[in-house]
């Protein structure tokens, strides 16, 4: 009787602490850093589809994407169930012109800058929604820029758990070392979302994360 009931609260403790944690884990980052490539190598890996559309062009994501029930599971057998949440590419100023120099039409450019400019304001109001946030920043661009800073403040003032995610260390610009220096506050990874580089040890870190 005693090693029934001893057995029964090993096995009760095990499925207590190997529960599926659930979260809603927002991808965060300037346009162009490799958020919305990033949602779809997780949701292809897990989920066996892609998630966002990509584009060379900024601000290509302008709403607020969601993809409820990723289950990831790591090589000791625990699993995270999270909410990934792909949001809009955060930009101090947008200028339609921009998308004219890229070959937009006047009036199509000016629709993509208004719609932009809503889906920053969505992207800012939903980081009082998020449990956790992966900052997705181009390794290739200088770090210390004033959208960034602004990105890593609002975090911060609302205490959130951050995870950096430098992208496109497959590029011969990629400076890991300089993203690092710049946040050392959190933890950096380097990863080519697009070619997959690193990608399970990003994973390991999204566990690490939520903790």
């Amino acid at each position: 009787m005693v090693m029934f009931f001893r057995n029964f609260l090993n096995k009760l403790l095990k499925n207590f602490f190997n529960k599926k944690k659930h979260i809603k884990l927002g991808l965060y980052g300037p346009p162009n850093g490799g958020k919305s490539t990033l949602a779809n190598k997780i949701c292809v890996d897990w989920l066996g589809e892609e998630m966002s559309s990509v584009s060379h062009i900024a601000h290509e994501t302008r709403e607020i994407n969601i993809k409820e029930q990723v289950n990831i599971k790591n090589k000791k057998g625990r699993e995270l169930t999270f909410s990934l949440v792909d949001t809009p590419g955060i930009a101090t100023r947008i200028d339609f012109e921009d998308f004219v120099k890229k070959g937009m039409k006047t009036g199509k450019a000016k629709k993509r800058a208004k719609e932009a400019t809503k889906g920053i304001i969505d992207a800012i109001k939903w980081l009082d929604t998020m449990d956790s946030v992966v900052i997705v920043l181009d390794s290739t661009q200088d770090p210390f820029s004033q959208v960034n800073i602004t990105i890593i403040g609002n975090l911060q003032a609302r205490n959130i758990p951050v995870l950096i995610v430098a992208n496109k260390v497959d590029l011969k610009k990629s400076n890991l070392d300089r993203v690092k220096s710049a946040f050392p506050q959190y933890p950096v990874i380097g990863v080519s979302a697009k070619y997959g580089k690193n990608i399970k040890q990003f994973y390991e870190n999204l566990f690490k994360l939520v903790k």
